[in-house]
């Protein structure tokens, strides 16, 4: 659910939220910034700005969010609930490939002569 925060929130106050919720989740887990950067494969700078509100990519992100175990928080922006949608299972049969139908066998009945020979 949308509460109105959410709608007048910036970017930048986005930006900061999800900063501040990366730094709680790495505190939690008692790591240092250098280790997550070293986890996530970036640079501490990086995880320093992105846990200060500072712009970053959303690579970045996702790498962060993935070392510190918390994919779980991407699930939130699925709108399918977890479930299959069916845009996407209409591109996944798409992809099958399918058995090819040959076309039914013409009955030829052989045509008797003038003697029904």
């Amino acid at each position: 659910m949308t509460s109105m925060t959410d709608i007048t929130r910036t970017t930048s106050e986005w930006q900061v939220f999800i900063g501040e919720s990366l730094r709680d989740a790495r505190l939690a887990r008692e790591m240092d910034q250098q280790s997550l950067a070293d986890r996530a494969s970036i640079s501490r700078a990086t995880l320093s700005k992105m846990e200060n509100g500072a712009p970053t990519t959303v690579a970045a992100l996702i790498k962060v969010v993935r070392a510190l175990g918390r994919t779980d928080w991407f699930e939130l922006l699925d709108e399918t609930g977890g479930g299959i949608s069916p845009l996407a299972l209409a591109r996944e049969l798409s992809r099958q490939p399918t058995k090819r139908q040959r076309a039914p066998r013409k009955l030829v009945k052989k045509q008797e002569g003038p003697h029904g020979i």
